[in-house]
């Protein structure tokens, strides 16, 4: 166990090394800090935290910057938080107010999570229990180009653009191959809805098309097949990126979070771990502790959101080791209730 004032020690050169990024020596918390005590003493007191394995020396002769324990403990030890300032509650309120698609609304809140965290945002898509097919249509934008429309019980609008050769669609009456597809998926839930199509398509509308036909109304089923695989499977809207590179600290791989960034599953893995752990209002994870998914020169931090008609699903952030963990935590937390708000 350290000291109370070796915690505040700690926290000094915690917050110290988030603003500047440089190891921290015992003269400037004494210059900056109240402690109220001497050089001698602050370093002593850096010596227990060293010893603790808190923080570390990065060169020779150098000040010291937090280790992986370090901030878990700084984390773990958080009693005040500062709520976010009216303006920046305002801007939420209205930024995420100024659309009701869900979709939209997902990228506005990823949007301004990465704003006020300087780090890069993710948001789950709400999972839906049983979400089913509201609506499907087939709009004939041009001689060669349908526009195929998906409407979710959830309120998601998923939209594909489908685009011919020339004269193709002339073969293919349209009314009646959006019929078929319609009754084949109208009110199942997406799962339900592709294994239903893909055997009517195979059993019954293909079979009925003349053969200048079937060319065409294959594009469009493997099209809205597609769109309801997409819609079945986890996915994160993510915003930001380019906080990483602006990063650029020795610890954090802007290569290896980009990566996971593109293929989402191992994030996914992570927010599913997170999920599980229910009774803490918000997870934290840091450093080694992501060392399993590859991102162990990262922070995460996420909390759930939803409502009665979803399943609970994660918002968070990523980004380096010494992100500001007090803002960051208000920060997510506040999106997060915004959001449910609007869920609501």
């Amino acid at each position: 166990m350290v000291s109370e004032r070796s915690l505040q020690v700690l926290r000094a050169i915690v917050n110290d090394y988030v603003v500047h990024h440089e190891p921290v020596g015992s003269k400037r918390i004494v210059q900056k800090y109240a402690f109220d005590v001497s050089a001698a003493t602050i370093r002593s007191d850096m010596m227990a935290l060293e010893k603790a394995g808190l923080i570390t020396a990065p060169h020779t002769s150098s000040g010291r910057v937090p280790t992986d324990k370090g901030y878990r403990l700084h984390v773990d030890t958080l009693t005040r938080l500062q709520p976010l300032s009216a303006a920046k509650k305002l801007a939420i309120e209205r930024f995420l107010g100024e659309t009701h698609d869900l979709d939209e609304v997902l990228n506005r809140t990823a949007r301004i999570l990465s704003l006020l965290t300087n780090q890069v945002a993710l948001i789950q898509y709400p999972g839906v229990p049983s979400e089913r097919v509201r609506h499907f249509d087939l709009v004939q934008l041009s001689a060669n180009r349908v526009l195929a429309i998906l409407v979710k019980s959830s309120g998601v609008v998923a939209q594909q653009l489908i685009v011919f050769n020339a004269d193709e669609l002339r073969h293919l009456s349209l009314p009646t191959v959006r019929g078929q597809i319609y009754r084949a998926i109208i009110d199942k839930d997406l799962k339900a809805a592709l294994a239903t199509l893909a055997a009517e398509y195979k059993n019954i509308i293909l079979p009925q098309l003349p053969p200048v036909a079937k060319a065409p109304a294959a594009i469009i089923f493997d099209s809205v097949c597609e769109q309801l695989a997409v819609s079945t499977a986890a996915k994160l809207k993510v915003s930001g990126t380019a906080n990483i590179s602006r990063a650029a600290v020795a610890e954090l791989s802007a290569e290896v979070v980009l990566e996971a960034l593109e293929e989402q599953v191992t994030l996914l893995q992570l927010f599913n771990e997170f999920a599980l752990q229910q009774e803490r209002e918000i997870s934290i994870s840091i450093g080694r502790e992501n060392e399993t998914y590859g991102l162990q020169g990262t922070a995460v931090l996420a909390t759930s959101y939803g409502n009665a008609n979803s399943t609970g699903s994660q918002l968070g952030v990523i980004g380096s080791l010494h992100m500001d963990y007090a803002e960051n935590i208000v920060a997510v937390q506040a999106v997060a209730s915004y959001l449910n708000k609007i869920l609501s």
